[in-house]
C-alpha cells in the first residue's frame, strides 16, 4: 500500500486466554485465541490469510522475569526471542518512544519478551530464563505471532501485562486449569482444592495477581484502537525481520501504542 494511503483492514490480535480475547475484541480487530496451546496457535495462523490484516499484535498477560516488575505492570516489547531466533517489534509502527515511567499509576516499560512452548511456573526456572535471555517477561504466544508477522511481511508489536511476578511461583493447579477453549476450568480447580486444601493460599495470591493484570490489560485496550491512518502502511519503509539478537536496534517502540497507553492510564 502506498505511504499515506488509508488502510481499512483490521489488526490481528493474538491472545492466549479467552479473558484476553474478550478484552481485545472491538471494531477493527480480528482476535485469535490459542487457549495457551502453541501448537493450536500455529495451526490457527497457518489457516489465516495475512492479506486480510494490516498488522499483528500479541496482547495479553505474561509471567514476570525481571524482579523489578510487579503484577499489573505493562511491557511493550522491543524484541521477542525464542531459542536462537529474535524478532524486532514496533519499529515499523512508530518513530517515537513511549514514556518509561508510564502515566496514571500504570508502569510501562520497553523490554524484551521471551516466548516458550510450556508454562514456566517455578521461581528458579524464571530466574534461569532471565539470566539466559535478558527478557523482562515470558509468554507462549508472542514468538509465534512475531514469526508469523515476519513471514507475512506485516508489522508486529507486543503488549503484555505482568500477571505472576518473578518472585511468585505458579501453583500446578493453576497451570493446568486452562480448558481447550481458553476458559478456566473452575471444576478442576475446586476438585484440586478438595484434594489439597493447603494450595488455597497460593491460589488466592495467584488469583489476585491475575485479576490485577486483567484490570491493567483492560486499561490498555484503547492501545489497540489505533487510528486508521498510515501507521501500518509504513511496513515497507521499516519492515521488521528475524535477526540474530540485536536489542540495540529494537528501541523503536510504537507511538500509537504509546500515546493510547498514556490516554488509558490517565
Amino acid at each position: 500500500m502506498p505511504a499515506g494511503e488509508f488502510d481499512s483492514r483490521p489488526v490481528l490480535i493474538v491472545t492466549g486466554l479467552m479473558q484476553e480475547a474478550r478484552i481485545a475484541a472491538g471494531p477493527g480487530m480480528t482476535v485469535i485465541c490459542s487457549s495457551s496451546n502453541p501448537t493450536q496457535l500455529r495451526s490457527l495462523l497457518a489457516g489465516f490469510d495475512p492479506s486480510t490484516v494490516r498488522g499483528v499484535i500479541s496482547f495479553g498477560v505474561a509471567g514476570g522475569l525481571d524482579p523489578e516488575l510487579e503484577s499489573g505492570d505493562v511491557v511493550v516489547a522491543t524484541d521477542v526471542t525464542a531459542g536462537p531466533q529474535s524478532w524486532l517489534a514496533g519499529a515499523a509502527l512508530s518513530e517515537e518512544l513511549i514514556d518509561d515511567n508510564g502515566l496514571g499509576g500504570r508502569r510501562i516499560v520497553r523490554a524484551r519478551l521471551v516466548g516458550v512452548e510450556q508454562v514456566v511456573p517455578a521461581r528458579s526456572a524464571k530466574a534461569a530464563l532471565r539470566r539466559e535471555t535478558g527478557a523482562a517477561a515470558v509468554d507462549m504466544e508472542s514468538h509465534i505471532a512475531a514469526a508469523y508477522a515476519t513471514e507475512a511481511g506485516l508489522p508486529f508489536a507486543a503488549l503484555r501485562v505482568i500477571s505472576d511476578p518473578a518472585s511468585r511461583a505458579l501453583p500446578a493447579l493453576a497451570v493446568n486449569a486452562v480448558k481447550p477453549d481458553g476458559n478456566i476450568n473452575l471444576g478442576a480447580v475446586l476438585r484440586g482444592i478438595a484434594r489439597n486444601p493447603m494450595v488455597v493460599r497460593a491460589l488466592m495470591a495467584t488469583g489476585r495477581d491475575f485479576n490485577r493484570a486483567l484490570r491493567s490489560l483492560r486499561g490498555c485496550q484503547p492501545a489497540l484502537m489505533m487510528q486508521r491512518t498510515t501507521v501500518f502502511s509504513q511496513a515497507h519503509h521499516n519492515r521488521n525481520h528475524a535477526v540474530a539478537r540485536r536489542p540495540a536496534e529494537a528501541t523503536q517502540a510504537i507511538s500509537a501504542i504509546g500515546r493510547q497507553l498514556a490516554a488509558a492510564g490517565s
